[in-house]
């Protein structure tokens, strides 16, 4: 389905339920399962990708991840198995780099990328060996044989394992790690560990709303004969909550209008409902909710289409991505409604700096003055290791993403 098929699939649904809300028409275009941004193979990538994302710059960002994953794991008085989530996986750059560093970890670690695009699932196993997501997470136990010249592993199925099931991670034998898994959706286990997720919340549809002089308006999808038009009907109560969270005390004047991710706060609470014991690392795009609304719509909801900024979010659907800022406020709130706490804030660029990201690209000078005249592989990498550090910690671009680390204790 093109995208003008997609326009007229979301134009039947209006005229049969009426106008929808920005976060359905939000999914629609990104994850539709035959003309989504995603679903279709837009994503993330330095050359045939929309856009780039801090993995995509090179390997140092994972190799500083797995450094942060090594000291949680520590944190945690180091769970054999150490689950680790990303959501948002996408083509699996993250998870390549950071067991290509060989963390310490790694004999603990189940390693499950949640993506929610078929054709991004497939691409990670170009990248990646990908076990079965129900043996992965399965009973694990070594070979006994005393033919073998090293132990294999036996993996033991458990049917239904990702809905209802009562087994939980950390029956999984000890010492066999690192295995990787990827499904569609968060696991439906218990366990401890950390759950990634790198500008994935960015991503997440969210409602609209915008202020007028009796309160708050929700801005919703309509039609203006054949074309989706944006639309005001008046905001329910609940919605109209959560607005005043996301502005977070600000004075927010009529015609402004302010995004209120409400699908956010479903997925923390899905990620609390299994995440028993550990941590959550969020790295994405974030502002208060007086900087939202100084801002204004058109740069805090942005689109990409091939490196470049896209057109209005509602032409096209499915040819570009839609991209939406996280209200710190809102993050916070839902957080600790979902049994969080705030551990940690602060910038990309500070957060990699105090995971040692400068005495990593020293050595990387230091390789590159012994190496340049052989201008072998180790040479071209330390030097590309400096490159990679200043777009990582670039103040305007990647560096000001926010991360914000939640802690997470036994229930």
């Amino acid at each position: 389905m093109h995208t003008q098929g997609l326009v007229e699939k979301l134009a039947e649904r209006i005229r049969r339920g009426g106008p929808i809300t920005f976060a359905e028409f939000q999914d629609a275009a990104l994850y539709d399962p035959e003309a989504g941004f995603f679903t279709t193979g837009g994503g993330a990538g330095r050359v045939a990708g929309d856009f780039v994302t801090s993995p995509e710059v090179g390997a140092l960002f994972g190799t500083l991840v797995a450094r942060y994953l090594d000291d949680a794991w520590h944190r945690l008085g180091e769970p054999d198995p150490f689950v680790v989530v990303e959501a948002g996986a996408g083509r699996g750059r993250l998870a390549s780099d950071v067991l290509r560093t060989g963390p310490a970890c790694a004999p603990a670690l189940r390693y499950v990328l949640v993506e929610r695009s078929a054709m991004l699932r497939s691409e990670q196993r170009e990248l990646l060996t990908i076990e079965p997501a129900d043996e992965a997470l399965g009973p694990v136990v070594l070979s006994t044989d005393p033919d073998d010249d090293e132990p294999q592993r036996s993996r033991g199925r458990r049917p239904g394992w990702r809905s209802g099931a009562t087994q939980e991670a950390d029956e999984l034998a000890p010492g066999t790690g690192p295995i990787v898994a990827s499904i569609d959706e968060l696991p439906g286990i218990a366990f401890d560990g950390v759950v990634v997720a790198n500008e994935l919340l960015d991503n997440l549809p969210v409602r609209i709303v915008e202020r007028t002089g009796d309160g708050w308006a929700e801005v919703r999808v309509g039609l203006d004969g054949d074309r989706l038009v944006a639309m005001l009907v008046p905001a329910d109560a609940t919605l109209a909550a959560e607005a005043d969270v996301v502005a977070g005390g600000a004075k927010v004047t009529p015609g402004v209008r302010l995004p209120v991710p409400t699908v956010l706060a479903d997925w923390l609470a899905a990620v609390a409902g299994v995440l028993r014991r550990g941590e959550v690392l969020l790295v994405d795009y974030a502002e208060n909710g007086a900087g939202l609304a100084a801002r204004g719509q058109g740069r805090w909801l942005r689109t990409y289409r091939h490196h470049e900024r896209g057109g209005d979010p509602l032409d096209a659907p499915g040819s570009q991505d839609i991209t939406c800022d996280v209200s710190l406020e809102y993050l916070r709130s839902i957080a600790t409604r979902a049994g969080f706490v705030v551990a940690d804030e602060s910038t990309q660029a500070d957060w990699l700096t105090d995971l040692g990201v400068e005495a990593l690209v020293e050595e990387g000078r230091a390789v590159w003055r012994e190496r340049a005249h052989l201008g072998d592989l180790a040479a071209i990498s330390g030097r590309s290791r400096v490159g990679e550090a200043a777009a990582l910690l670039d103040p305007d671009g990647l560096g000001s993403h926010r991360v914000v680390t939640l802690e997470r204790t036994v229930r």
